[in-house]
């Protein structure tokens, strides 16, 4: 394997961080003090052509695996909220209208979506039914030739600013199956925003469906567990370059201030106790995207690589959780205030190990891998 990004994957790198930089920092804090999705950037972000990325060729995309979570991590370096929204929309929220829907809803939703101008979401996630999918009491019945989904749903990642609802159901006992769910459909109801820690400008709302009719079914009857494996371990390698670009913006914020804060006539970065910290955070989270890439790498190769990805988001979000802590140590008291982005990222970091599996869940799938 080659450990360092070929021409094209740099170029990617240099494209994404100078948006982060330029267009991206200078509003994160606002975003935060003041939750609100980015609709300008968002549509900036879709002029890139980071929604299309994973696509086709002829939808503007054919970028490979590792181009992709370069650009994540570099929009996650600028702002997590930002890149959860951008991330959403680029994997989830229009995977199954592209894999399935057909030519005219492609044309009218898909096309546009990965322009930025309009936006998708994915319903799963319920009240009593996360990890566990099969808990899922959302239903789906079909009434002359139409589907007409009920139930409630939370934790919908920009469902206050949806035009597309990829809904997951129950169709028959220890079944599930997609549909799209257009904005406006009779009986979509989206409820109450979310209150959150962090990530705020990330918009997460309920979502309620009362004899909904769907616009369609996204792949075959039954099919929706099989069809989400097609995408769980780009889902969990997306969230790890998530936690890599926040925890780098951590380092990079205290390694910077290690070296201009003085104290007894020296800057702290020449005192042992702040080596330890940035010596252990820069060694970690080296360790966490050499595990990331090499688990995109694989995916390129047509290599199995479900477990390798659930290893490499597990460990970066627990790695980028420590690097954020430990920023906010070496930085102490100012590492505690809102005025410096530490304490954000403090905050954002904890949304990377909920997103794409729970530490726990995925240290049980990588278990049950190894023993299989």
């Amino acid at each position: 394997m080659d450990f360092a990004l070929n021409e094209d994957q740099e170029s990617v790198r240099r494209l994404f961080r100078e948006f982060a930089d330029n267009e991206i920092r200078p509003l994160a804090s606002d975003l935060d003090l003041n939750p609100r999705f980015p609709a300008d950037l968002f549509r900036a972000v879709g002029e890139l052509g980071f929604f299309s990325m994973r696509y086709p060729e002829p939808l503007g995309g054919g970028a490979d695996t590792l181009s992709y979570l370069v650009a994540v991590e570099e929009l996650a370096r600028g702002s997590l909220a930002v890149a959860a929204a951008c991330s959403m929309q680029s994997l989830m929220g229009t995977f199954f209208v592209h894999r399935f829907a057909d030519d005219d809803i492609r044309e009218r939703l898909l096309e546009p979506a990965l322009r930025g101008e309009t936006i998708g979401t994915i319903c799963m996630t319920e009240p009593d039914a996360g990890s566990d999918l099969f808990a899922m009491t959302t239903a789906a019945e079909e009434r002359d030739g139409v589907w007409l989904i009920s139930g409630q749903k939370t934790w919908i990642t920009s469902a206050p600013v949806a035009d597309m609802f990829t809904v997951f159901a129950r169709t028959a006992e220890k079944e599930l199956s997609v549909f799209l769910v257009e904005k406006g459909a009779a009986g979509l109801t989206v409820g109450r925003s979310i209150d959150k820690m962090g990530v705020k400008a990330s918009l997460t709302s309920e979502v309620f469906f009362s004899q909904t009719p769907a616009t369609a079914m996204l792949g075959p009857l039954g099919g929706g567990v099989t069809n989400l494996r097609e995408i769980l371990a780009e889902i969990r390698l997306m969230t790890a370059a998530l936690a890599l670009g926040v925890a780098n913006a951590a380092f990079e914020e205290a390694v910077a201030y290690s070296q201009e804060r003085i104290q007894f006539g020296r800057p702290i970065a020449k005192f042992q106790a702040i080596q330890a910290h940035l010596a252990e955070m820069g060694t970690k989270l080296e360790a966490a995207r050499q595990l990331t890439y090499w688990a995109a790498w694989r995916s390129e190769g047509g290599l199995e690589n479900s477990d390798q990805a659930a290893m490499a988001k597990l460990f970066a979000s627990e790695v980028a959780l420590e690097v954020c802590d430990r920023a906010a140590r070496v930085m102490a008291s100012y590492g505690y205030s809102s005025e410096f982005s530490v304490e954000r990222y403090l905050r954002d970091v904890r949304f990377t190990l909920i997103g794409g599996g729970t530490s726990e869940i995925l240290r049980l799938s990588i278990a049950k891998g190894l023993t299989k």
